[in-house]
């Protein structure tokens, strides 16, 4: 194990795939990290891999040794899991800690356990910084997306490491302090939600494609890599189009057509999801796109189902492929636009002042939602939101007008002839909802008065009332 008498920038803890990737990173770019892992012999294991980087790594099996080998402040990124383990691990370093000291929880972490973490810290004088890293494996290594939430102190030691480290846009690193205690992992959880929404949307079409207009994988995958220059530029389509057309070596077959069709989740999707109904928001994309996540486990059952339900599907016309593009274009807008008041209604709620468009900003590269349309929302953030909604903005309101005919014709067509599309069908119902300048919430209250007694507004009265109903 390689030990040297110079105290490291940084320390990071856990040397799994992101907390490796993300200590080459730091070194690459020639700061002295000091590592450790609670398994030893993966410190040594790992070692071997930063000979040559512009920064000295040393490992440490004992946690005392890497606490010490560590310059003060000390900044010590942890990169565990964000559950017991967090805990455990910070009960177990905070006697070793000084003012001034720094502990980084780079995990996805659900936010409520970092505002408690960090508010068990307070007047210890250590401080905790929950932070969302995106990007991946790769994405760690070479220049990642991450969202810091914490206090001012703990960003002014931080940033330069983590603004050298982080991806660029056009020279802008994509990485922003966003406020205190949990506001970087809840940032980090609502791009999370945008993804799985973003990835539902993405495979319906290709449902549609394949199942009902009868298109190969090729094939489909040539479309998409039409998309990959527009409006829809953006990561997950270019990595659509690439896993399309890539070839499964052991059958010749097209890699998609042998993946059992079931979907895994961490539950960073629920907990958007959650936290959305919590403050009274609608986040129907990402509550589709975690429902058909669960859907997709009972493949028995849906298989079964198959041949004892009656889709009553109708004879329909096929919508082309602009239709296509234009559908996912307007339901992408009104997905991100679901996941932006979201965050609008967090930043009340605890007190964040969260930026949105900076937030737009560092997600353009590096993250795994990373597309040519966060510049467009940043821009219509920075010009006002009108009643705080995205797609109130003029120059959202002039995509949606251009994209929404298409999504209409695509969910349409998919529901004459039987073709499941969740997270496309709840993002047009979200819009039309929107557009609905009186809505039907009056008939909601009034049964609940009649049951329950539970009383309504008139629309010319003040107060509360409660109907004469025939009973």
């Amino acid at each position: 194990m390689v030990q040297q008498n110079t105290r490291a920038q940084i320390g990071v803890y856990g040397l799994g795939t992101m907390g490796s990737a993300l200590a080459l990173n730091l070194a690459d770019h020639g700061f002295d990290v000091a590592v450790s892992n609670r398994e030893a012999d993966w410190i040594d294991n790992f070692l071997p891999e930063a000979d040559g980087l512009a920064g000295t790594v040393t490992g440490h099996a004992d946690l005392a040794g890497f606490v010490q080998a560590i310059a003060a402040p000390r900044t010590i990124l942890f990169m565990i899991p964000s559950t017991k383990p967090m805990d455990q691990m910070i009960d177990a370093i905070k006697p070793l800690l000084s003012k001034g000291d720094t502990i980084i929880d780079g995990g996805n972490a659900d936010f409520n356990d970092t505002r408690r973490r960090s508010k068990a810290l307070d007047g210890t004088g250590i401080h905790f910084v929950g932070m969302g890293v995106s990007g991946g494996e790769e994405g760690a290594r070479h220049g990642p997306s991450m969202m810091v939430g914490g206090s001012k102190h703990a960003w002014a030691q931080l940033k330069p490491m983590a603004e050298a480290i982080a991806a660029t846009f056009q020279g802008d690193p994509c990485v922003a302090h966003l406020g205190p205690d949990g506001a970087g992992h809840f940032v980090k959880t609502v791009h999370n939600g945008i993804e799985y929404a973003d990835m539902q949307m993405i495979a319906e079409l290709y449902g549609l494609m394949r199942d009902k207009a009868g298109m190969d994988a090729g094939r489909i995958g040539q479309v998409f890599d039409g998309w990959r220059a527009g409006p829809l530029a953006s990561y997950l389509i270019e990595i659509t189009a690439t896993a399309l057309a890539s070839t499964d070596a052991a059958t010749g077959c097209p890699v998609v057509d042998v993946i059992r069709d079931q979907a895994g989740q961490k539950g960073t999707g629920r907990w958007t999801l959650i936290e959305a109904l919590n403050m009274g928001q609608s986040a129907s994309t990402i509550e589709a796109a975690v429902g058909a996540r669960g859907w997709s486990s009972e493949g028995d059952a849906r298989r079964a189902a198959q041949d004892l339900l009656d889709p009553a599907a109708q004879p329909a016309g096929m919508p082309d492929v602009d239709d296509m593009e234009n559908a996912l274009l307007a339901a992408r807008i009104l997905g991100h636009a679901q996941g932006f008041r979201v965050l609008s209604a967090a930043s009340q709620e605890f007190g964040w002042d969260l930026d949105l468009a900076r937030i737009a900003e560092i997600w353009r590269a590096g993250c795994i939602i990373r597309s040519a349309l966060l510049d467009e929302f940043a821009a219509a953030v920075r010009g006002g939101l009108p009643h705080g909604h995205l797609i109130l903005a003029p120059a959202m309101r002039k995509r949606l007008a251009e994209a929404l005919p298409g999504l209409r014709r695509v969910v349409a067509s998919a529901a004459l002839v039987g073709q499941p599309m969740p997270a496309l069908f709840a993002a047009l119902a979200w819009h039309d909802t929107m557009a609905l300048g009186r809505g039907t919430a009056n008939m909601i209250q009034a049964q609940r008065d009649y049951f329950g007694a539970h009383g309504f507004e008139r629309m010319d009265q003040d107060g509360v009332h409660h109907g004469d109903w025939l009973r």
